[in-house]
């Protein structure tokens, strides 16, 4: 599979293809998985860029991802003050902060876990890897990662990503989590509107508050408080860019007291106000908002809700 062989697109059917639209020399691609792995795989997202020029992107603040390059050059992702170099199979943690991509063309398949996904993927906590990439090999047999680039180098026809996806990564869902229901839940109290309070999240939930600490650090990948903030956050910064009014700051969440509340969180998740912000590199992510939204559902992977 090459880069210049990428037109974009989904496996849903009815999705438009202008859904899909992108800069000449780029393509942008989203899968659903199989039934099967709905609540464990939140979807496959699919870039390509055949140009080999530097190309700079911003995204936003995301869940755990798994990222394989296919005939890519170098990849720099910088977090903050941290600089990663990604392996040809890697990890990226939970983020809580705006992540900056240094790509020069190829094709990134990723995959997009859910908190029950890591929770049944991986033994050790999400927590361990908020805001860093490292290899998949430190954490599955590295034969899984080899296969993931072997399998997908070898595919002629893009939209046989989310089949072959889905058969290397069924296997691999075997550890159940004793607070399954406790992560559905708190899943779904992220996408609330006005629910920022960890004592009102544990209520809901009917656990203490310290046991929804350690689940969500196992499972999410940060603290309750962060991830209830993250969600409130991405919520009204996604409904104020589709509104096409970034400064219409009565379509926030109701739970900001004020507009200069809602860029103090700005600042914290982004670096910078949300104006300045999509004055950045934001080609993919931009196209990631549309497409996400046609062929997902929920416009970004933070906001990903439990299929019913």
């Amino acid at each position: 599979m090459r880069a210049e062989d990428m037109r974009g697109g989904s496996n849903r059917p009815g999705v438009a293809a202008t859904a899909f639209a992108m800069p000449p020399g780029c393509a942008i691609r989203y899968d659903l998985p199989a039934a099967d792995l709905r609540e464990l795989v939140s979807g496959y997202a699919t870039y390509a860029a055949s140009e080999r020029a530097e190309m700079i992107n911003w995204f936003l603040p995301a869940p755990p991802m798994i990222c394989v390059l296919l005939d890519a050059g170098p990849v720099e992702i910088q977090i903050r003050n941290h600089r990663f170099a990604p392996a040809p199979v890697s990890l990226y943690g939970a983020t809580s902060n705006a992540l900056r991509a240094s790509t020069t063309g190829g094709i990134q398949a990723g995959i997009g876990l859910t908190a029950l996904g890591w929770a049944r993927m991986f033994a050790r906590p999400a927590g361990t890897f908020h805001n860093r990439v490292v290899p998949l090999d430190q954490l599955l047999n590295p034969g899984i990662a080899q296969q993931m680039v072997e399998e997908l180098s070898a595919l002629e026809d893009e939209t046989l990503i989310a089949p072959t996806l889905d058969a290397i990564l069924a296997p691999l869902f075997t550890q159940r989590h004793p607070h399954e229901d406790a992560i559905r839940g708190f899943t779904e109290l992220m996408l609330v509107d006005g629910v920022i309070e960890i004592a009102d999240a544990a209520e809901r939930l009917s656990l203490p508050a310290t046991t929804l600490r350690r689940i969500a650090i196992h499972a999410f990948g940060m603290p309750p408080k962060l991830l209830l903030r993250r969600a409130r956050f991405l919520r009204s910064f996604v409904t104020l860019l589709r509104s096409g009014e970034p400064m219409a700051y009565h379509l926030i969440d109701s739970s900001y007291y004020d507009a200069s509340h809602f860029l103090r969180d700005a600042n914290t998740f982004l670096g910078t106000t949300p104006r300045r912000f999509m004055a950045l590199g934001t080609t993919f992510m931009a196209a990631s908002i549309v497409a996400r939204g046609a062929a997902i559902g929920p416009a970004t992977q933070a906001l990903h809700a439990q299929p019913r």
